[in-house]
């Protein structure tokens, strides 16, 4: 199974440019008309960053003040990541693979012996 990368673009400034809703405390206003009330620094950060998470209620509010889906809101890439081992060289050719080797029982003495 290969490994992917996923990457989203968080819109919401966009978005806003274009329904005309220019600042944060515009946003918090069409916000608390849908019922959630946010301090202005969690609204400056929906704005202004690419939130890690967001409650659905927020979400949803955030669609229907600027009249859009979440597809609007986020885009996102994913792509297969591709495993990459580096062999490395010597100068007298290529470092034996270590997992053929076992380790060799350590012996512990006295000083006195």
């Amino acid at each position: 199974m290969s490994r992917r990368e996923i990457d989203y673009t968080w819109r919401v400034r966009e978005i806003m440019a274009r329904r005309g809703v220019h600042t944060a405390k515009e946003l918090a206003a069409l916000l608390h008309d849908r019922g959630i009330t946010l301090t202005a620094n969690a609204i400056w950060r929906i704005v202004t960053q690419e939130p890690e998470r967001i409650s659905f209620k927020v979400l949803v509010a955030l669609c229907d003040a600027l009249d859009v889906t979440p597809n609007d809101l986020i885009t996102y890439t994913a792509t297969d990541t591709k495993t990459i081992r580096h062999h490395r060289k010597t100068a007298t050719g290529d470092v034996p693979d270590m997992r053929n080797y076992r380790p060799v029982r350590a012996r512990i003495v006295d000083d006195d012996d």
